[in-house]
This record gives C-alpha cells, structure tokens and sequence, in this order.
C-alpha cells in the first residue's frame, strides 16, 4: 500500500471515529518543497500525527499550532495561515533547509462530512477556503453530489469543473474577478493502470513496487501454469488470455503503461502491436539490443508504423547497471516516472534545474 493510501486509511478512520482533529493543508510553494501544494497532515487532540506537509522540515511546527488550535475554546478555533521558510525566524528553529517557503492553512475539521465523501471516493474533487472569515471551510463533490458548506455559486460551479489540483482566487463577494480569497481544490483522479504481459520473475518484481507508488497492476499471461503462483496475485490482478486482444481490451490511456516481460514473441509482440495502437503512455519492453533490433523488423512487417515505434521504449528501464529481476524493476520503473514527468533521468547533482519545477 502507498505512503498516500495509508494516510488516506487513517485520515478515514480517525474522521469516521468522531476524534477532535486539526488539518494543516500545504496551500502554497515558493521555490523549492520536497512535497507538492494539497499534501495533508492531521493532527488529533491527543498529539497523534499522521501525514506530512514539507517532508519533515516544519512538521513541528504545524503540529504545535493545530494542538493549540484544538486546545482552544470554541469560538476562539479559528483558522491559522502561516508561512515558513529559510528567511523566517521561526523556520530557524524548525530546521526548514529546502531553500523554499511554504504556506499552510491550519485548521479544525468542524464538520467531516466532506472530507470522508472526499477520502472515500475513487474521483472527487474537494474545495477548502484558504482565506477571510469562512477559512476552512470545505465542499466535497463526489459523483455528483455535493458534501459540505454551502460555498458561492461560482466556487461551485468551478468545483463542478476542477481538473487538477490547485488554487483559485475570488473576490471577497465571490466574484471571479477578485483575488481576495483563496480557494483549494484537491482532485482525485483514477489511479494509473500498469499491464505487463508475462508472469515472470521480473513481473513478480516489479508489481509490488508499482503498487506501492499507486499504481493498479494487472499481469497477464495465457500460460495458468505459470500466472497462477499466488506471488502474481499479491500484487496484481491476473488474468490467463490472450496477451493481444487483452491489451486492446484493457483500453489504455495516457496515464497509464504497459509492459511485456514474457520473452516470447507470440507473446509479446501481439500485445506490443497492441499497445502500440492504443493511447498508453508508455509501451516497454525488456530485452537485449540485438533482440529489440530483430522485434522492430517484426513489428514493422506487421504494420507497426515509423511513428508507433518511436513511442516503444525498448530496451526499456535507465542505465543503473541492473542485473537481479528487483534492480531490473527499479530500472523499469524508474524510466516510466521520469516519462510521465517528462525528465531525462539525469542524476541531480549533474543539473541545474529546479528539482521540482512548478
């Protein structure tokens, strides 16, 4: 399970529970953070914490805000903005050495409606007010139906069209013309799919780590004596077919990935043609130089056009010098993260750019 659905299970159990709970939600980055605007860190009226807003650097901080936030009388709870940063005095004391300021909105869950809708949902979409009087205020829409504060029509109606996660500004009646008040919305979006083609010692390797950073892996092999080793199953949905018109059935997006590890090619070049045809977002294989050069001519003769084989990414994975299945995975996988987030791979200490562009 990823670091993000644990917390997610957490952050469920303790809003299911009736526990008096503080959020402190990662609102705004300038320069470098370690973590992205819409991370999340709870904190309950007995001191325990679940989650992160800066990787470590101003975690203490933020906690001792939200426990006195909840130690407060009532009509005294409200909302705390704060900034932290190299340049603060207090980012001295809580060690904040990311070269970055962030902005966190610390405050009470008075109502958890909207945010177990929210955690609850494979796609959603939650707005939480940053700034002015109604700070932390939140409205959850979830199939539809909306959780939550009564918020302007047109917070609303942007929640209604909210594609990805970020801040929006409205005046302080509303109106979309202003940029007094600042409105969060976290949107969930369905998980990635990897499909890999070939039960093997690679797929077995590689399964678990996809699932752990999020992904939903299904394997495929029309071989049941070898898909059904239950160390396939622990990670993965398997499936024993026909590895082209699986592929094709499965409908592959852009955000998602397919790989062939069968090292056969009635196997894998059916799925690949496949693949190839599809919207994926990365198409890989495994292989030496040599039998990529051969799989290519395949491919060409049957119908693979000049441009589908410039998005096969074979032989795929980063050069790490991986020999055992587990380094070949973290190859693999490491190759498809840098595509999605269109980065070479480079070592960082041998660029300039900024680590986390924005």
């Amino acid at each position: 399970m990823s670091v993000a659905a644990v917390h997610d299970e957490v952050a469920r159990g303790w809003l299911s529970d009736g526990r008096a709970v503080a959020q402190g939600l990662l609102v705004a980055v300038e320069g470098s953070s370690p973590l992205e605007p819409g991370a999340t860190m709870l904190v309950d009226s007995g001191g325990a914490i679940e989650g992160s807003v800066s990787g470590g650097c101003v975690e203490s901080a933020v906690a001792q805000e939200a426990m006195a936030l909840l130690g407060a009388a009532d009509g005294d709870r409200r909302p705390r903005l704060r900034r932290f940063g190299i340049s603060d005095e207090l980012a001295g004391g809580v060690g904040l050495t990311c070269g970055g300021i962030v902005e966190v909105l610390i405050h009470a869950i008075a109502d958890p409606a909207p945010a177990l809708a929210f955690l609850e949902a494979t796609t959603g979409a939650l707005a939480t007010v940053v700034d002015g009087p109604r700070a932390g205020a939140q409205l959850a829409l979830v199939d539809g139906t909306l959780t939550g504060a009564p918020l302007h029509p047109n917070i609303v109606r942007d929640l209604r069209g909210a594609a990805r996660t970020g801040v929006r500004r409205y005046g302080a009646d509303g109106s979309t013309l202003g940029a007094d008040v600042r409105v969060f919305f976290a949107v969930r979006a369905p998980r990635p799919r990897l499909a890999i083609v070939g039960a093997t010692d690679f797929s077995a390797a590689l399964a678990p780590l996809a699932r752990a950073i999020g992904w939903d892996v299904a394997i495929c092999d029309p071989r049941s004596a070898f898909a059904r080793s239950d160390r396939f199953a622990r990670a993965a949905d398997v499936t024993v077919a026909a590895p082209g018109p699986w592929v094709t059935a499965t409908g592959l997006g852009p955000s998602d990935a397919l790989l062939v590890f069968s090292h056969d090619p009635k196997h894998d070049e059916p799925a690949l043609l496949a693949g190839l045809a599809s919207d994926a977002g990365f198409v890989g294989a495994l292989g030496s130089r040599r039998t990529d050069a051969g799989r290519r001519d395949r491919l060409r003769a049957a119908g693979a056009t000049a441009a589908q084989l410039t998005r096969l990414h074979s032989p795929c994975g980063l050069d790490i010098g991986a020999r055992t299945p587990d380094e070949t995975a973290v190859s693999v996988l490491a190759e498809i993260v840098a595509t999605r987030t269109g980065r070479p791979g480079t070592p960082l200490r041998r660029t300039s750019e900024p680590i986390h562009p924005r």
